[in-house]
């Protein structure tokens, strides 16, 4: 089977934790100027004003020019200029999906001051990046990832046109390919394969994402002289080609080579994905979270014990894995896709913003006794705060997916779909009860209900269309589900392996499913007597200072930790604490920490009995 991901206006939250994380990024989105974000391609063009300068000695904020952007987008950086790609392409998304006015504005004004800077630059150079960074990478130099920065823009760019259909931003980034084309033509294969060797971001995807927009030729060469032979060839040979690299250098072109082959046709392009997928996962396992990389690198294959530290779970990594996993459900069907996407969902990309500031945690650690670290509005500009206000407008994408005849909802999130991929409108609400969707504990609960008693993910499904127009609808059953799902519903459904699937006539159908799950431990594989504990999609993390050892049965949670808050049962909010401890240790989810230290694996001494 193979599926399609609805446009950005046919899908929408309508409420919950997810929407609130958007309209939290929503709004910083909107708090920053066009000036501030284009100061250096406009300082690059040779036009930027005045108030560029610092004047130290001001009395205000804005006098010391505090008001403007720093960290990595300080005048002089090396990668300077690369979060207005990010700001784009989450304006852009989010202007598709909600109509937003203000964005918008913002946006338009941006636009302009994009093409004034190619026309400044002699009419193709558009970056914030100097045409001198190229050289000095060709020469092999010391610089700093120009290609990372250089595609941000052309990925900026792209999305604008590919979400709202601006042909001037598609024209401003075709132009600006002239100029990477010439300079790319003036080295021969083995000179520009080790250029490639330094990292190229997403340039590959933005050659076949223009290859689809414009049918040129110059695109089909850029495509070729972008494989990067040192990894994709190591990937086609079978050969585990990621250990110990760099992770967020290799995820980008590798969704170049899936993008590369969308537009193609070409095998090859799609055999680097599927194996890279392969030797990124399958082979490689993850932590507890869904994330793999510590201190931005590959993990070695099932080796996570002494990888937990401060560095763990890059948030770009998190993000593009993200990206490939929908890549690859949407080509095979595979539910293993989904259930990855929901775990970095809920304890990558929610655990590693902050509730209230929507800043980012740039790695998310999973030591003893650790605490995240929050970026700021305007004082970082890390890579990880660019694909954070990325990620953020792209999560209703997850939730639905289409094909013919049928509709799939993937995760299970308050949304609403609407889509004409059957013939004729038809319109799915999803919507999870009690708000949160938890239920509680019922009259077989075990004695005191602690850790064994039956909790569920309530989800109630509304399929709309007019009288006549049938539609399939199937229900994903997440693989941390500890029974079968029950269902009620009016409509014909059968289980077909990892799915419901409901046979919806025409008019209004509903079904409600409660997805049961129980507390269960989650070993790391190279020490498994050391344990997380997670409910249903959320990991959850101890309250605590230090790495702390408790006593029982790695295996059975129930010797470990008792509910604790009861009356949190039906909210997201769910609680323990340690037992058998002179002082207990509280658990929430991870995705709720602040500022707090937390713990998230603990080692278990077995009980020995007297």
């Amino acid at each position: 089977m193979s599926a399609v991901a609805l446009p950005p206006s046919a899908a929408r939250l309508t409420g919950g934790v997810f929407d609130r994380r958007r309209r939290r990024n929503r709004d910083y989105l909107v708090s920053l100027s066009e000036r501030n974000l284009m100061q250096n391609h406009l300082i690059e063009a040779g036009i930027g004003d005045q108030t560029l300068h610092l004047h130290p000695s001001g009395s205000s904020a804005k006098d010391r020019g505090l008001d403007r952007h720093w960290g990595w987008e300080t005048p002089g950086s090396l990668l300077r200029g690369h979060f207005l790609g990010h700001w784009m392409s989450a304006a852009a998304r989010e202007i598709a999906a909600t109509g937003d006015a203000a964005l918008r504005a913002t946006l338009e004004g941006v636009i302009e001051l994009l093409a004034q800077c190619q026309e400044e630059n002699g009419g193709e150079w558009v970056f914030a990046t100097p045409p001198s960074f190229l050289r000095r990478l060709a020469e092999g130099r010391d610089v700093w990832a120009p290609q990372y920065a250089i595609h941000k823009t052309f990925m900026g760019l792209v999305d604008v046109y590919r979400d709202l259909g601006d042909e001037r931003c598609l024209q401003i980034a075709h132009r600006a390919a002239g100029a990477i084309a010439e300079w790319a033509r003036g080295f021969d294969r083995e000179r520009f394969q080790r250029i490639l060797d330094v990292e190229t971001g997403g340039m590959l995807e933005v050659w076949a994402d223009l290859l689809e927009a414009t049918g040129d030729d110059l695109y089909r060469e850029l495509l070729e002289r972008y494989w990067h032979a040192s990894l994709f060839d190591a990937l086609l040979a079978g050969e585990d080609a990621l250990t110990n690299m760099h992770a967020n250098t290799t995820i980008p072109e590798v969704l170049g080579a899936a993008r590369a082959f969308e537009v193609t046709g070409e095998e090859r392009w799609k055999r680097v994905v599927e194996n890279y997928w392969e030797w990124a996962v399958t082979r490689r396992g993850t932590f507890c979270t869904g994330g793999q990389t510590s201190g931005e690198i590959w993990t070695p294959p099932f080796s996570f014990a002494a990888r937990r530290g401060a560095k763990t779970q890059e948030h770009c990594s998190v993000y593009n894995m993200i990206r490939l996993a929908d890549v690859l459900y949407r080509w095979g069907g595979d539910p293993v896709h989904l259930d990855y996407i929901e775990a970095n969902l809920h304890n990558g990309l929610l655990a590693q913003q902050h509730p209230e500031t929507g800043m980012v945690a740039y790695f998310l650690p999973l030591e003893g006794g650790a605490r995240k670290s929050w970026g700021t509005p305007t004082e970082d500009f890390w890579c990880c705060h660019g694909s954070l206000v990325q990620a953020h407008t792209r999560i209703a994408s997850l939730a639905v997916y289409a094909d013919d005849d049928t509709l799939t909802v993937a995760q299970y999130l308050p949304v609403r779909a609407e889509t004409a991929a059957t013939g004729a409108p038809v319109t799915v609400d999803v919507r999870l009860g009690d708000d949160a969707g938890y239920v509680g504990p019922d009259s077989n609960a075990g004695p005191g209900g602690e850790t064994h008693r039956p909790m569920a993910l309530r989800v109630q499904v509304a399929v709309t269309s007019e009288d006549g127009v049938p539609a399939t609808v199937r229900l994903r059953v997440p693989e941390w589900t500890s029974s079968d799902p029950l269902v009620t519903t009016t409509v014909s459904w059968r289980r077909d392996g990892r799915f419901l699937e409901l046979t919806h006539p025409g008019g209004a159908t509903t079904v409600d499913v409660e997805f049961p799950f129980l507390l269960r431990t989650v070993p790391i594989p190279d020490e498994p007597q050391t344990v997380a504990f997670a409910e249903g999609p959320l990991v959850l993390a101890g309250l605590v200072d230090r790495e702390v050892c408790l006593e029982g049965d790695p295996a059975d949670p129930s010797t470990l930790l008792a509910a604790d808050d009861e009356r949190q049962w039906t909210q997201w909010l769910v609680r323990y604490r340690t037992v058998g401890r002179d002082a207990g240790i509280r658990f929430i989810p991870l995705n709720e920490v602040t500022d707090e230290r937390y713990s998230v694996y603990f080692p278990v001494r077995t009980s020995v009995s007297p």
